[in-house]
Order: structure tokens, then C-alpha cells, then sequence
């Protein structure tokens, strides 16, 4: 049996390594130690792997891991935010700006690649090509990145692991949409059946934990199922992904802060991620708004996309009126475009090897 395939043991066991954490169990400070960590109780047929218990990742410095930092920031205090980027430049201004998480997103990826909407077009090679530019940038530094509908069947799913691994990525989310699937955002959504959907996580947990070596990589659980059956059946479906090895849950299109609140007290202790994006289903929580309200990760989808799509409207519009980009530069010149995407770094690591190509630039 390839390595870390007997997680998954029949309800009937008598040796199921599974355990359930109280959904009534207070939230205390722990980041002191692990004495402070929830206790279980075991329940049969649950997904556990004890080396991915959060309480493991409670202490000590932070993983220069992408994927085990990333689970040292969930079990820690303070809510994770991760800023969406659409490519290289947009990702080199969330690290400039100081952000300790991003999050690749599927719309945004589809845009700035193919300069098409989130209506299914983009590939796995589209995905992975892009996270393995942004992942290089600062590879310590995780990457959520939107896996879809995980591109096929089972086989499908285990194979978006393995490449987003060794991409560097740090987690993905799978969703319960069809494959013709749409932004979440969107009307008109389609959703699998329950077994479909939990067969996803499934495939996608298996493929984690058989990774040669090991893996610490996050896997997010989404349901776009609330705008379609409901906030109840969006919950149970949330639920069943839990149970099936889901690390974090997420719900598409909350659409109030008391919705979120009760979505985060009812899926415990399992964290709970928002996507915020202006003008969508969800409403425009702040960072501390959705850590009041139990958030454990925040995203901001569409930031860096429309963004972009303001500025450089306003400054082609500009230089096909004025016939020059004077205006629009606002004094930034080459080399300081340069300075945000890594001029310096690269600069600096030809000194040190010796060369001397750029002792002037």
C-alpha cells in the first residue's frame, strides 16, 4: 500500500485513528503551548492523520515550508489574509505591500493568462505554469491556489495535488460545482451530488498523504451548493468534507455576517474561509469584520484583477487621447519598475557569484 493510504480505515474497524473535536469546545489562546490545543474524542469512520494534528503546529519558528507555515498560521491566532493575484506583477506588489499568504485565484488566472472569464476555459497546465511563477518569487511565502473542480475525475484530482505540490504550493480548494462550473459569483450555478463531491476530497487527501516524502499541503473544501440548495444543505455538504479529510472549509456566497457566524460555529473546530470580492454575493467584511465573526482565512479574489483593469484602462484611454504616457507613468521610470519586480535581489546574487554584469544598471 503506497505511504499514507491506510488513513482512510471502514467505519468497522476496530482500530480507526479517528477523531472528532467537540463543536461545543472553547477557543483559547494557543499559541503557548500544546496543553491548550482541543481535546478529541474519537468518532469512527472520520479521516485523522496524527501528524497533520494542529496542535503539532502550535510552537516553534516559522517553516521556511510554504504548506507547513501555512498550517502553523491556521493554528495559531489571528486571521490568515490573502490578497488574490492575477501574475507576477501583481504578486510582487502583495509581498511589497507586506502580505505573509496569497492566494492564486482561479478568475484571476483565467484573465491575465487568457484574457477569458471564469466560465471553466482555463486547464491544469494554465494553473500550474502560473504557480510555479508566483510560488518561485518568494517560495517560504504560501500560495492558496483554486483548483476548480479539481479538472476531471478521481484520477484527475490526484494529479492537481501532486503538480500543485511540487509547484510549491502551499494549499488548494476543490469545489462541489460541475465541470462546466462558473465563478462562484455567478448565477446559474450547477452543483454534483453529495458523493461527488466528498469523492473529490477524497481523491485529493490520498494524493496528499501518498506524496513521496510527505506533504504538509493544505486541502480546502468548497461548496458553491447555498445560491443552489441552500445555506443548510451547503453546511452538510461542508460537513461530510470534514469528515472525509477536508483541513479547511469554505462556503461560497455568504451572503451576511450572521449566516457566516453560525456557518463558522456549526463547522468547529474546523477553520472556516471567506471569499470577499466587491460587488459579489458575499459583503464587503474587512479583515477584522471577518475575524470577529470566526473567519480563519480571508481572500480577497478579484483585488489585484480590477485593479488592473482600472489602471491600465485609465492609462491606455489617456495615451489615446493625450499620445503619451507621460500622466500615467507618474514618475516611475524603468529602473523603478525594475526595484518592485527584484532588480536588487538579482543584482546582488550576481556580486556574490563572482560576476560582474551588473555592477551597473
Amino acid at each position: 500500500m503506497a505511504p499514507g493510504l491506510d488513513f482512510f480505515k471502514s467505519s468497522d474497524s476496530s482500530d480507526v485513528p479517528v477523531v472528532q473535536i467537540s463543536a461545543d469546545a472553547e477557543h483559547e489562546d494557543i499559541s503557548i503551548s500544546k496543553s491548550a490545543a482541543p481535546e478529541v474524542t474519537p468518532r469512527a469512520g472520520v479521516y485523522y492523520n496524527s501528524r497533520l494534528d494542529p496542535k503539532n503546529f502550535l510552537e516553534g519558528e516559522l517553516s521556511f515550508d510554504a504548506a507547513t507555515r501555512l498550517r502553523q498560521m491556521l493554528a495559531r491566532p489571528g486571521i490568515v489574509i490573502a490578497p488574490g493575484i492575477c501574475d507576477g506583477i501583481s504578486a510582487r506588489c502583495a509581498l511589497e505591500a507586506g502580505f505573509d499568504c496569497m492566494y492564486q485565484s482561479g478568475a484571476a488566472t483565467t484573465a491575465s493568462r487568457l484574457g477569458m472569464p471564469d466560465l471553466a476555459i482555463a486547464t491544469l497546465n494554465d494553473f500550474v505554469q502560473s504557480a510555479q511563477m508566483v510560488c518561485g518569487l518568494s517560495p517560504s511565502t504560501p500560495v492558496i491556489a483554486d483548483a476548480d473542480t479539481g479538472f476531471g475525475g478521481t484520477a484527475m484530482v490526484a494529479r492537481t495535488v501532486y503538480q500543485y505540490i511540487r509547484a510549491g504550493v502551499a494549499g488548494m480548494h476543490i469545489e462541489d460545482q460541475v465541470q462546466t462550473k462558473r465563478c462562484g459569483h455567478l448565477m446559474g450555478k450547477q452543483v454534483v451530488s453529495r458523493e461527488e463531491f466528498v469523492t473529490r476530497i477524497r481523491a485529493a487527501v490520498i494524493a496528499r498523504d501518498s506524496f513521496p516524502g510527505g506533504s504538509n499541503f493544505v486541502i480546502i473544501g468548497r461548496t458553491d451548493s447555498a445560491q443552489v440548495l441552500g445555506m443548510e444543505e451547503a453546511v452538510y455538504r461542508l460537513q461530510l468534507a470534514a469528515d472525509a479529510g477536508a483541513d479547511v472549509c469554505f462556503i461560497e456566497g455568504v451572503k451576511t455576517a450572521e449566516l457566516l457566524r453560525s456557518t463558522v460555529e456549526a463547522l468547529k473546530p474546523k477553520p472556516v474561509l471567506v471569499n470577499v470580492i466587491s460587488g459579489g454575493l458575499t459583503p464587503s467584511f474587512t479583515t477584522k469584520e471577518a475575524e470577529a465573526l470566526g473567519a480563519k482565512i480571508i481572500i480577497f479574489s478579484l483585488v489585484s484583477c480590477v485593479a488592473a483593469v482600472h489602471g491600465i484602462r485609465a492609462a491606455m484611454q489617456s495615451l489615446k487621447k493625450t499620445g503619451t504616457d507621460f500622466s500615467s507613468a507618474k514618475g516611475m521610470d524603468p529602473k523603478a519598475f525594475f526595484e518592485v519586480m527584484g532588480l536588487q535581489d538579482v543584482v546582488s546574487l550576481d556580486a556574490k557569484a563572482g560576476g560582474s554584469s551588473f555592477d551597473v544598471v
